[in-house]
């Protein structure tokens, strides 16, 4: 059988968030939507009718835990998979056991930790296996998995959100680390109800980011020499080194910042533009969220003025993905320069708009004959695809045909503006609308 040793392994010298790892649903901190008494996920988990499923949420919020407790609970055989370090060789091999063990009445659960790292290929592996009900997986991910767990797969599994611990949980969970002795129960250490909160604070959110700087803060307390350890706010400002910015990833000040991010771009000036990514950055948003937003920005409001804008947009989501903070800055603010100084165009985006309002409000208008497909005898007989003309045959490498609907022939959508390469664009559909208005008299 292939097994990984992870947080199974249990050692008095692990760091303070290992050794307090929650060992029940009731020592569970945060997550009450879902592990409430009654709630679902605490049903599906006590009643051990689990299924496959994501655990989707930041860093720091439960994920690996849950895994942990079901692990404890089921009678399932538990396996710990990481995507970090297996490939399809580990997972052939992992996958084979399973369908041993279904042959014979028993069940498999796989937990993955990480599965956005997986890719296609890797995540394809699992599909048949979890189909069959060999397994029953249980991923975890930091990335919505809409978007890195393949739509086959995700199908077949349910989706739980997990939630950044609000700051009273926090407080909750640093001061049980005080009393339980996994934790500072046995140590004579004075800490102050706001110290508490400070650190609670400062995590954002994060259960194992407050245990590991409360940890550091009671090694670096000032000690007495009756071996009293004493936390003050000034251990905790020397240890996190910063304050915590005002930031809510989930709230109103997440909309702001990226709001002035946008339009700071928008009006051309890189150099708030790179403010209030350091501002959202060092507060600890995902790179990848303001990668996707650049992107947005490179087609919503450059366009065609300048078609690399959405290379380099795309370019600096690929390097966040690879290298992850904080290396991936760099390359954040070479996009965010980048979109600052191009060119503006609103053309596609005012396109778009314009479309889809008729699209919403014309939803039957069939597409003319000319241009549908012909592929059956009977559809040949109805005149589909008479009187087609193939572009790339023609001389000029144009046609006269008619390729809107009747009720909305003439209708413009794209109206290119003169700015940067834009400029090129509205040249040659101007050519292209003159040589069809002098061709359709013919």
């Amino acid at each position: 059988m292939y097994e990984q040793p992870t947080f199974f392994e249990n050692d008095a010298s692990q760091p303070l968030a290992a050794r307090l790892r929650p060992r029940t649903l009731d020592e569970f901190a945060g997550q009450k939507h879902l592990l409430g008494e009654g709630k679902v996920l605490r049903r599906i988990i006590e009643s051990d009718n689990v299924g496959s499923m994501i655990f989707w949420g930041p860093p720091g919020v439960g994920k690996t835990t849950l895994a942990r407790i079901i692990a404890n609970r089921t009678k399932a055989h538990f396996i710990d998979f990481s995507a970090v370090t297996s490939g399809i060789k580990e997972i052939k091999q992992v996958m084979e056991q399973a369908e041993k063990e279904r042959r014979f009445g028993g069940k498999t659960i796989l937990f993955v930790d990480e599965i956005h790292r997986f890719n296609k290929a890797q995540q394809d592996a699992f599909l048949p296996y979890v189909e069959k009900g060999s397994i029953i997986l249980i991923g975890a991910t930091t990335e919505n998995p809409s978007f890195e767990v393949n739509g086959a797969l995700l199908s077949r599994c349910k989706v739980f959100v997990l939630q950044a611990l609000k700051t009273e949980e926090l407080e909750e969970l640093l001061k049980r680390a005080m009393t339980d002795e996994r934790g500072f129960g046995g140590q004579r250490v004075n800490i102050s109800d706001e110290v508490i909160a400070a650190l609670a604070e400062f995590a954002n959110g994060d259960a194992r980011s407050a245990l590991s700087t409360l940890e550091m803060a009671v090694l670096n307390g000032d000690v007495d020499d009756k071996g009293n350890i004493t936390v003050t706010e000034e251990t905790v400002e020397n240890i996190t080194q910063k304050k915590s910015l005002l930031y809510d990833k989930t709230g109103e000040e997440h909309y702001n910042l990226i709001s002035a991010l946008h339009k700071s771009m928008r009006n051309s000036d890189p150099d708030a533009a790179v403010y209030w990514l350091a501002r959202m950055l060092e507060a600890g948003e995902d790179p990848l969220y303001i990668a996707r937003r650049v992107t947005r920005f490179a087609s919503e409001d450059i366009g065609l003025a300048d078609p690399r804008a959405l290379e380099m947009a795309v370019s600096a989501y690929q390097a966040c993905h690879f290298i992850g903070m904080p290396e991936c800055t760099v390359h954040l603010t070479q996009a965010v320069v980048y979109m600052s100084l191009a060119p503006k165009s609103n053309a596609l985006y005012v396109a778009y708009g314009r479309a889809k309002r008729d699209a919403l409000t014309m939803l039957a208008e069939p597409v003319p004959l000319v241009i549908r497909n012909a592929p059956t005898k009977l559809m040949k007989e109805l005149d589909y695809g008479k009187g087609y003309k193939y572009a790339h045959d023609e001389e000029d490498k144009l046609t006269t045909m008619q390729c809107l609907p009747d009720s909305l022939l003439g209708r413009e959508y794209y109206t290119p503006t003169e700015e940067g390469t834009e400029a090129k664009f509205k040249a040659r559909l101007n050519e292209i609308k003159k040589w069809k208005n002098e061709h359709s008299r013919k």
